[in-house]
């Protein structure tokens, strides 16, 4: 049976850092582990700065992706489209307003920090968000939250600075448009609406929420229509940008060729 994006095996860094991939902690297979053994030769001052812009619409399999390439080369995996949901999250629970001038208030007031323990997890103001920014209520918002440009003004910033830090990998619908505009690699990660909603479909079920198959479909077909169609930071294909359709590839195949892209970066 192909292995899908739903079905690839998640690892921990065995230190148990705060993040889950991070750039001082050797993973097996990782860049530094390969290095030590002489299978792969790689300069680690460059690996060290690598920075990786992993876009496309919603369902495409980017976090997934993401984090595994993180993992293979030993860099920091930040999730962005987790913030957006996250403080969407917290303004559905606060019943506050959905108006950019709230959504703008509230992202200024709002920590959102990524810790690990076994699997990735996402603190919104100290509580455990990682379950609950999947719900379906928070799908059906995120999109107008994070199309606000005060609350992209925000996060961004805060993005920002998580990359000057060290090499990094980041997923969402602008990094390699917006938020990382001179990355070393940039990818365009995409599948067919039918096949995101499948995954995301799954997603949900994993986290016991049974929601009709049509329904997250439609989800998705209107989330990709409000992404392209923003005014701040619309989804689009940096020109720059490697587009890789991840329909019926494994996640293996995928992360493969893009850490074969940042091995060849300055070459």
């Amino acid at each position: 049976m192909r292995q899908g994006m739903d079905e690839f095996p998640v690892l921990v860094c065995y230190n148990r850092c705060k993040y889950k991939f991070c750039s001082r902690h050797t993973f097996p297979n990782s860049v530094a582990a390969r290095q030590r053994t002489g299978e792969l030769s790689l300069d680690s001052s460059k690996s060290k700065q690598l920075q990786i812009a992993i876009d496309g619409p919603a369902g495409a399999g980017k976090s997934t992706v993401a984090r595994l390439v993180a993992q293979e080369l030993g860099l920091l995996y930040l999730d962005t489209g987790a913030m957006y949901r996250a403080l969407t999250y917290k303004l559905i629970k606060l019943g506050a307003s959905m108006t950019e001038e709230a959504a703008g208030k509230v992202a200024q007031d709002t920590e959102i920090v990524f810790g690990t323990n076994g699997t990735i997890r996402v603190w919104c103001d100290g509580e455990d968000v990682t379950d609950a920014i999947r719900l379906p209520e928070v799908t059906r918002e995120v999109s107008r939250v994070a199309a606000y440009p005060a609350v992209r003004r925000r996060l961004v910033e805060l993005q920002r600075m998580q990359a000057r830090r060290g090499g990094v990998v980041m997923d969402g619908r602008d990094i390699g448009t917006q938020v990382l505009p001179e990355a070393d690699v940039k990818v365009f990660l995409t599948a067919t609406a039918e096949e995101r909603a499948r995954r995301r479909w799954l997603e949900l079920q994993r986290v016991g929420q049974d929601v009709p198959l049509q329904d997250v479909l439609a989800d998705i077909e209107r989330r990709d229509r409000q992404d392209s169609q923003r005014a701040a930071s619309p989804l689009a294909v940096a020109p720059d940008a490697i587009v890789i359709d991840s329909t019926g590839l494994s996640v293996a195949q995928i992360v493969a060729r893009i850490v074969a892209l940042a091995g060849g970066v300055g070459k």
